[in-house]
């Protein structure tokens, strides 16, 4: 990975968090070591820790997130015509962009806090430098997610060109690191670290215990079929360590005017709307959060309306696929309000749906069975987004009905037979668990894409038109390839990546994670 990173001037992040993605007017050139950051001081050091929590989220979301995964995991449709991405075009400018902005705007601000609070480091905090490293896993697991083997074991060591760690052994030191930072953070219970200059939970030890031990119990899933034994040992465990529980312990990063969510600010670009696979289960389950993540029609009061995901332009240039046709976001997530929405992170809602699975499979989840995960998650995401009615939950925990067909514009039949009622079926219930959890984590593109693969659920449409042909308009994106900046750059690193990926360096080549 030959590159100067450039990170963000620490004076203050709501200062410099207002830069756009091109702009690097508020970035900094490092010192003679590519890989380090300049002498950071304490408050520094903290500042950092704010930059890389909000960089490894606003760093290239449209062309990394929104044109990628909120596509592949069909929250979205794109309405711009001249995007090819939703055609599944691994469009190379894109993922470059994404892949450097990570590198280099990111991870240089963790380094920075990994290296003054970890152990012999000049500010030594064992607080810190495990809530950097849960951040740290967090930061990295979309990351492996998208390309499989990256870099990450030897990023920040100096060395001219970093070589890549398979998946699998990032996907392990990832359950080493959270087990090794909660049983730091549980000798501190009862404190706070970092303070105010943590923007999700205001550096509460006792909320960011909850959350390593959810997104470890989110990985232990993910790495399930290829390891079972070890991703069922990890679930229980931990489960029983405590998981996010109620909406007060969902994580959101707080934004400022400065430092602004970016998918409120994308929304004012027209490049997005409401995914048919939606619109078929939101209208065919009754769901009330339909108003929650979606806008009527414009001219309309309670008209909602999706598109096809993978129309070509000209198809895109129908009528009644024109974005004045069909439904935008909610108002939450409009321009407007993008100083003030947070974005968000995790919900708890996905603990009890992780735990409705793990039960599924056999594993000890706690006290509960399958089905009353699932319910409790349901009824954990309609809080979340405001619905409190306890008749209108439970009506629709028993909801019969199954999604619709649409009248959009190639007739689309519904999107599967399953309702909300629990079934009997096991095969049934794994479907009504991840298709549930999917509405629920909206609109965290990275986690419906990745259990899309996965699992198979929900069954998603099959794309209209596809550009390319490793990944035909019925297959499902499986990875994207290595940006063209490494290719150049890093050749021989990314060579071995691919011996360690297993196949092609193309979409349709599986992750580790990722079986038949």
């Amino acid at each position: 990975m030959k590159r100067s990173y450039k990170i963000l001037s620490f004076a203050l992040l709501t200062t410099v968090a207002a830069a756009t993605y091109s702009c690097t007017g508020n970035f900094e050139e490092i010192n003679t070591n590519p890989t380090k950051l300049t002498e950071l001081d304490e408050s520094g050091t903290e500042n950092a820790y704010a930059a890389a929590q909000y960089r490894s989220i606003f760093a290239a979301w449209q062309t990394y997130q929104s044109l990628f995964a909120d596509l592949q995991g069909q929250y979205f449709a794109n309405v711009a015509q001249g995007f090819s991405s939703d055609r599944n075009v691994m469009v190379g400018n894109w993922l470059n962009g994404a892949w450097n902005d990570f590198y280099g705007t990111a991870i240089p601000a963790l380094l920075g806090v990994l290296e003054n609070t970890g152990p012999g480091g000049k500010y030594e905090n064992p607080g810190k430098f495990a809530m950097a490293n849960i951040w740290k896993v967090y930061m990295y697991l979309p990351r492996t997610d998208y390309w499989g083997p990256i870099p990450y074991s030897k990023v920040g060591s100096g060395e001219a060109s970093v070589p890549y760690d398979s998946q699998e052994f990032i996907y392990k030191d990832f359950i080493t690191t959270l087990k090794a930072s909660t049983a730091t953070l549980e000798t501190l219970k009862g404190t706070k670290v970092f303070g105010s200059v943590d923007q999700i939970y205001a550096g509460d030890v006792n909320k960011w215990i909850l959350f390593a031990n959810t997104l470890r119990l989110r990985i232990a899933m993910r790495m399930s079929e290829a390891e079972p034994a070890l991703a069922k040992t990890e679930a229980e465990s931990a489960a029983a360590a405590g998981t996010l529980a109620t909406n007060a312990d969902d994580a959101f990063l707080k934004v400022t005017p400065n430092s602004f969510n970016p998918m409120n600010q994308a929304t004012a670009w027209n490049e997005f709307r409401m995914s048919a696979a939606m619109e078929s289960v939101l209208k065919g389950y009754s769901d009330p959060r339909i108003s929650k993540y979606y806008a009527p029609v414009p001219g309309t009061t309670n008209t909602f309306k999706g598109l096809r995901n993978g129309y070509t332009q000209g198809e895109l240039g129908q009528p009644i696929n024109a974005a004045s046709a069909t439904s935008n976001v909610a108002d939450a997530f409009l321009p407007a309000v993008q100083g003030t929405n947070p974005f968000a992170i995790m919900y708890a809602s996905e603990a009890y749906f992780l735990k409705a699975e793990g039960a599924l499979k056999g594993w000890n989840m706690g006290t509960g069975t399958a089905k009353d995960f699932y319910e409790k998650g349901i009824e954990i995401a309609m809080k979340q987004w405001g619905i409190a009615d306890a008749a209108a939950i439970t009506a629709y925990i028993n909801g019969t009905t199954p999604p619709v067909a649409l009248a959009d514009f190639v007739k689309s039949p519904a999107l599967t037979d399953v309702p909300v009622k629990f079934s009997t079926v096991p095969a049934k219930q794994l479907e009504q668990i991840i298709t549930q959890k999917w509405l629920a984590n909206y609109p965290n593109g990275h986690e419906a894409w990745a259990e899309y693969r996965r699992t198979g659920y929900p069954k998603l449409y099959a794309r209209i038109n596809s550009d390319n042909p490793d990944s035909p308009k019925d297959a499902v994106v499986r990875r994207t390839p290595y940006v063209d900046s490494e290719k150049q750059t890093n050749q021989a690193a990314v060579t071995e990546a691919i011996s360690l990926l297993g196949g092609p360096d193309n979409s349709a080549t599986r992750l580790w994670w990722d079986k038949p």
